[in-house]
């Protein structure tokens, strides 16, 4: 029953750093390559889409590596997922008080109604995801590790 918990949970959190990835290192890329303004109607599109989604995967996958920790506290590995779970923790709190107050302003954005600052903004959220993506490949890392 842990070993599949384990997987799981493991699964679930490097799919969301894939999403988080390609976000960061190619989605961006291609809306930023778009012509006229449909770059920012693809960047206001993916934070209403991702904005509405990501919560729940990363409090997911914060319970998830809660349950496994528990589950597993006196197997091989433990101390590997409570810090996965605090790396975790710091990237939630970096979305909540960084990331999210950023995306809702900019997924409200048009072409014809948006900041005169909107691409200093945009690059202000990117720097940000850039760390928080940073942060949960040490957190998946480390449950690869603790898996083995």
């Amino acid at each position: 029953m842990l070993n599949g918990l384990e997987v799981f949970t493991t699964v679930v959190v490097g799919v969301m750093v894939g999403v988080e990835f390609s976000v960061a290192f190619v989605m961006n890329r291609i809306f930023d390559g778009l012509p006229g303004d449909s770059g920012l109607r693809a960047h206001a599109h993916g934070g209403r889409m991702l904005g509405a989604v990501m919560p729940f995967w990363y409090i997911t996958s914060l319970v998830l590596v809660v349950v496994w920790a528990i589950a597993g506290w006196h197997h091989h590995g433990t101390g590997l997922v409570v810090t996965a779970g605090a790396l975790l923790i710091l990237s939630v709190i970096m979305s909540i008080s960084l990331l999210v107050p950023i995306n809702n302003r900019l997924k409200t954005w048009t072409p014809e109604h948006r900041p005169a600052d909107w691409k200093r903004q945009k690059n202000r959220w990117d720097r940000f995801h850039y760390v928080r993506v940073a942060v949960i490949i040490a957190a998946f890392a480390l449950l690869v590790t603790a898996l083995s």
